[in-house]
C-alpha cells in the first residue's frame, strides 16, 4: 500500500464519515430537503391555499342533538391492532398494535399519540387546515363487529343565503387481518355550496421518542405520486404546504408509518404537515389533507389508511388485489420505506443473504454474524492480491523513484515510463483500493440497513445484554447525560474499539506498510480513526457494532496468514536479490 493509496484511505474515510453523520441526522440520502423554509404564519397559510384555488368555506354550523349526551367510546380488536373511537367527532383515539412492543411502556406502540381535545386522528374540519376540528358529539350505529357509523346533522348558509341542511356521517371499517382500514365521509342532504373539508392523521405517531437523545430517531412527511416517493424530515415547529399531486401520503417514523390513500385523488388539494407542539412540550407530527371544495346534495370520499408497521413486508401486499382483502393493487406504499439511495441495491442483497440465514439459524444476530465471515472470505482473494501488491510496489519502489526525479520536469513521460514499470512486474497501483471501497460501501450500506430494517426491531441476540439489534446495547443507564455519548453505558462500543486497534496494528507490524508512508499517517491509521469511531457510534445499533467487530476479529486471522506469506515472499525476494 504506497502513499497514495493511504492518502486515498484517509480521504474516503472522511468522506465515508460525514456520509454516515449527515445521515444520522438528516437519513434518508433520498429525502427531499426542498420546502424546509421556516414555518408561516396562519395569514400566508391561508393566502397558499387561495392561491392554490382551494375557496373558503361558506359557514357551517351544527344542528342540535338531543339524542346523545354524553361522549362515549367504543373498542374494536383484530389481529393487529385495537382500537378505540369516540362519537365525539367520530374521530380515533387510540391506536394500539398488538403485535410490537413499545420498549419504554412494555405495551404495544401506539399509534395515536399525543392526543387532545382539539386534535385527534382521522378528525374533521370544515374549511381550511387552519380550522378547528369537529367536537360535536355525533349519532352512532354499529353495523357489525368492525363496522361504525358515526352521524351528525349540520347546516351551511350558501352564498346566496339561502340554507342548505345536510348530515355528515363518517363510517369505519376495519379488516380483522390487515393493518388497513376504510373510512368514508359521507355528505347527505340538501345540496350544499362550496363545502370543503380536511382530514388528518394522528397528531402523532408511536412509539413515544425525545429527539434530543435518540438522534437515529426522527418523523418524516412522506408523498408519493406514481414515482419515487417524497420524503421530508419535517422539523421543530413547523407548518408547511405540500402543494403537489399525490395518490397518497402520510407521516413515518423509523419502523412505523400512517398512510391515507383517498380512491379518488383527485378530488384532494394539497396537502400541510405540521410539528406544531400541542401537548407536554411534545410536538406533534400530522398530515392535514385538504379535500377540494364541492357543490352537491350527495357526496362519498373513500379514504384507506395504513396505520402499523414501517416493514416491506407489510406493505407490498396492497401491491397485489389477490394478496389483501381490500381488493387494492398497484399501492406501492412499500416506497415510503426509507432507503440508502444509490445503495439500495446493496442493501437488498445483504437483507436477502441474512434472510436466508436466518431460517436456519432462527436468530438474527447469529445471523449478522455468519454473513460477516461469508463477506470476509469472498473478500479474502482480494485483500490477500492487495498485501502481495504491496510487496511489488516495494520491489520495483527503486525504480519509481529514479523516473519521478529523472523526469520530475516532463509529467506525461514520467507516467509513459512508470506505466510500463508496473506492467513489467505485473502491479496495479488501483488494486488496493478495491477491496477498501467494497468494504465501504458494504459498511455504509450495513449502516442504513441497521437503521431501518423492521426485522431488527426489538431482535434479541444476548439476553439481559443485546435485547434490540437496532439500538445500542446497555448495561446501566445514568441519571445524567454525558455530551455525545448519553446516559448509556455501553460494553459493544469499548469491545469494537479494542478489536480496531489490535486489527491496526496487526496490519502495521505484519510488514505491509509501504514505502513512503509517514509515521504520522500510519499513527492517524491505527490510533485516532478508531477513536473516531468510536465517538460516532457509540450509539449506534448494536448489530452493525457486531457486524463490525466480527469483521475486525476474523480480518485479524486473515491478516496473520497474509503476513505469514508476505514474510515468506520477502525472504524469496531477498534471496533472488541476491543471486
Amino acid at each position: 500500500m504506497n502513499k497514495n493509496t493511504v492518502i486515498a484511505m484517509i480521504l474516503s474515510t472522511v468522506v465515508v464519515v460525514a456520509s454516515i453523520f449527515v445521515q444520522s441526522k438528516f437519513f434518508p440520502n433520498s429525502i427531499d430537503k426542498s420546502g424546509a423554509e421556516s414555518k408561516k404564519t396562519a395569514e400566508e397559510m391561508v393566502a397558499d391555499e387561495k392561491s392554490a384555488g382551494q375557496s373558503e368555506t361558506n359557514l357551517v354550523v351544527s344542528d342540535s342533538n338531543a339524542d346523545v349526551k354524553d361522549e362515549k367510546n367504543y373498542t374494536i380488536t383484530t389481529k393487529n391492532a385495537e382500537i378505540v373511537l369516540t362519537n365525539r367527532g367520530g374521530d380515533v383515539i387510540s391506536y394500539r398494535l398488538l403485535n410490537h412492543i413499545d420498549v419504554d411502556t412494555k405495551d404495544g406502540v401506539q399509534m395515536v399519540d399525543n392526543v387532545s381535545a382539539a386534535n385527534r386522528a382521522c378528525a374533521l374540519a370544515f374549511g381550511n387546515a387552519e380550522s378547528p376540528i369537529l367536537n360535536e358529539l355525533f349519532n352512532v350505529v354499529q353495523e357489525n363487529e368492525y363496522t361504525y357509523l358515526f352521524t351528525r346533522n349540520y347546516s351551511i348558509t350558501n352564498e346566496d343565503g339561502s340554507v342548505s341542511k345536510f348530515v355528515l356521517g363518517k363510517r369505519y371499517t376495519f379488516d380483522p387481518e390487515s393493518y388497513m382500514f376504510k373510512m368514508d365521509v359521507l355528505v347527505h342532504g340538501d345540496k350544499v355550496e362550496n363545502l370543503a373539508y380536511t382530514l388528518r392523521t394522528s397528531p402523532q405517531i408511536g412509539p413515544h421518542f425525545n429527539p434530543k437523545l435518540n438522534r437515529y430517531e426522527n418523523r418524516q412527511f412522506i408523498s408519493y405520486n406514481g414515482g419515487k416517493a417524497k420524503r421530508q424530515v419535517i422539523g421543530n415547529k413547523q407548518f408547511k404546504v405540500y402543494g403537489k399531486d399525490y395518490l397518497w401520503n402520510g407521516i413515518g417514523g423509523k419502523y412505523f408509518v400512517e398512510l391515507v390513500i383517498p380512491e379518488k385523488s383527485e378530488k384532494m388539494d394539497f396537502t400541510h404537515y405540521s410539528t406544531l407542539i400541542e401537548v407536554n412540550d411534545y410536538a406533534n407530527a400530522q398530515a392535514i389533507l385538504v379535500r377540494k371544495a364541492f357543490s352537491e346534495d350527495d357526496v362519498k370520499d373513500t379514504y384507506y389508511m395504513y396505520f402499523g408497521p414501517r416493514d416491506e413486508k407489510a406493505l407490498r401486499i396492497f401491491n397485489v388485489a389477490e394478496k389483501n382483502s381490500w381488493n387494492l393493487s398497484g399501492l406501492r406504499l412499500n416506497e415510503c420505506l426509507n432507503s440508502n439511495g444509490w445503495l439500495g441495491w446493496l442493501e437488498t442483497v445483504l437483507k436477502w443473504i441474512m434472510e436466508i440465514i436466518n431460517k436456519f439459524v432462527h436468530n438474527w444476530g447469529a445471523s449478522i454474524i455468519i454473513m460477516t465471515i461469508f463477506i470476509k472470505l469472498l473478500m479474502f482473494p482480494f485483500t490477500r492480491k492487495q498485501s502481495l501488491g504491496t510487496l511489488k510496489m516495494q520491489q520495483i519502489q527503486p525504480k519509481v523513484q529514479a523516473v519521478q526525479a529523472k523526469y520530475a520536469n516532463n509529467q506525461q513521460k514520467m507516467q509513459e515510463e512508470m506505466a510500463k514499470i508496473y506492467k513489467e512486474a505485473g502491479y496495479n497501483p488501483m488494486s488496493g483500493c478495491l477491496p477498501m471501497l467494497v468494504q465501504f460501501l458494504i459498511l455504509f450500506a450495513m449502516y442504513n440497513l441497521f437503521n431501518n430494517y423492521f426485522e431488527f426491531r426489538g431482535a434479541e441476540f444476548i439476553p439481559h445484554w443485546i435485547e434490540d439489534l437496532s439500538s445500542g446495547d446497555s448495561v446501566y443507564t445514568l441519571k445524567f447525560d454525558i455530551p455525545f455519548f448519553g446516559n448509556q453505558i455501553r460494553v459493544l462500543p469499548f469491545i469494537y474499539l479494542v478489536s480496531q486497534l489490535l486489527f491496526g496494528k496487526i496490519t502495521g507490524n505484519g510488514g505491509t506498510a509501504a514505502p513512503g508512508t509517514s509515521q504520522a499517517q500510519m499513527q492517524m491509521m491505527m490510533y485516532v480513526m478508531p477513536i473516531m469511531f468510536f465517538v460516532l457510534f457509540y450509539n449506534a445499533p448494536s448489530g452493525l457494532l457486531i457486524y463490525w467487530t466480527v469483521s475486525n476479529v476474523f480480518q485479524m486471522g486473515q491478516q496473520i496468514i497474509i503476513n505469514k506469506t508476505m514474510k515468506q515472499k520477502k525472504a524469496e525476494m531477498a534471496l533472488k536479490s541476491k543471486k
